[in-house]
């Protein structure tokens, strides 16, 4: 009886670090828009005139790529968090289901 409690105290405990993870990801998404104006910005006072030249230049930026990268690690703590979610989720559910069966006098199988 155990399981069913463990797992909505995980869900509990791990849904502020998800929202965290979110907003980090979310954050993340929006400053590499603030990034690539910023190095643009950087380009065109390096002389460099051409929008499509001074994007070229933000996009090959080292700053622009380790964003990229804190982008990507937001997103794999993000997606693992959610997906353990939805598996904590699922062993409530199953015990759920478990117990409804117990109750009819269905066996389950392990």
């Amino acid at each position: 009886m155990k399981a069913p409690y463990k797992a909505i105290e995980y869900i509990i405990e791990n849904a502020p670090k998800f929202a965290e993870a979110k907003a980090q990801r979310i954050y993340l998404e929006e400053f590499r828009k603030t990034k690539k104006a910023l190095l643009m910005k950087e380009a065109l006072a390096r002389g460099i005139d051409s929008a499509v030249a001074q994007e070229r230049e933000a996009y090959a930026h080292y700053e622009y790529a380790d964003l990229l990268k804190g982008l990507m690690a937001a997103i794999v703590k993000e997606e693992t968090l959610k997906f353990m979610l939805v598996a904590a989720q699922m062993k409530a559910d199953i015990w759920r289901s478990e117990q409804a069966s117990e109750r009819l006098g269905v066996k389950t199988t392990e």
